[in-house]
This record gives structure tokens, sequence and C-alpha cells, in this order.
């Protein structure tokens, strides 16, 4: 699926507000609090991130990813990769 990534301070749904510097995600179902390895299958890079807000609302996504995420696993200036995920915690 696709991933995308933000950098916008806002608040999350969670409640929390929104740091791009920290390991985090959004994904529409996923219970707030979640952990999930998302692997670039085109690196093999993988990183874990904590669901922590709801989104995205574009077709073909699955995750928006933190701008850290993001860059542990790919280059920001493309703004969207294919990624494969894997839930290690509800």
């Amino acid at each position: 699926c696709g991933a995308s990534y933000y950098g916008d301070p806002q608040m999350t749904a969670s409640g929390e507000r929104f740091d791009p510097s920290a390991l985090t995600a959004a994904h529409k179902t996923l219970p707030l609090g979640s952990k999930v390895r998302v692997t670039n299958p085109d690196t093999g890079e993988s990183v874990t991130v904590r669901i922590n807000d709801r989104g995205p609302y574009v077709g073909g996504r699955c995750l928006d990813l933190s701008e850290a995420a993001f860059a542990a696993i790919g280059n920001t200036s493309s703004g969207v990769m294919r990624v494969k995920y894997e839930v290690l915690s509800r």
C-alpha cells in the first residue's frame, strides 16, 4: 500500500499534539496506541511506529507516517512510497 508523511503541527485523534520527530503514524481503523512495523520493500528498511492519529484520507494509501518515521525508511523528497506493514500489538 502507499504511505505518505506529514509534518504540520496539529492535534491528533489521540488528543496529543503531533510531533513530526516522533515515530508515529495515522491509520483509519487500527486502535490508537497500536504498534506497527512498517517496511520499505525496495530497501528492506523498517521502522516501528505507534498509531496516534486517523487517516490517511487519500485513495490507495494505508498510512500517514510522521516525517521522522518516513525518513527512517525512505527519502522524504518522494512524498509517497510503497510499504508493507505488520501489526505488532493492539
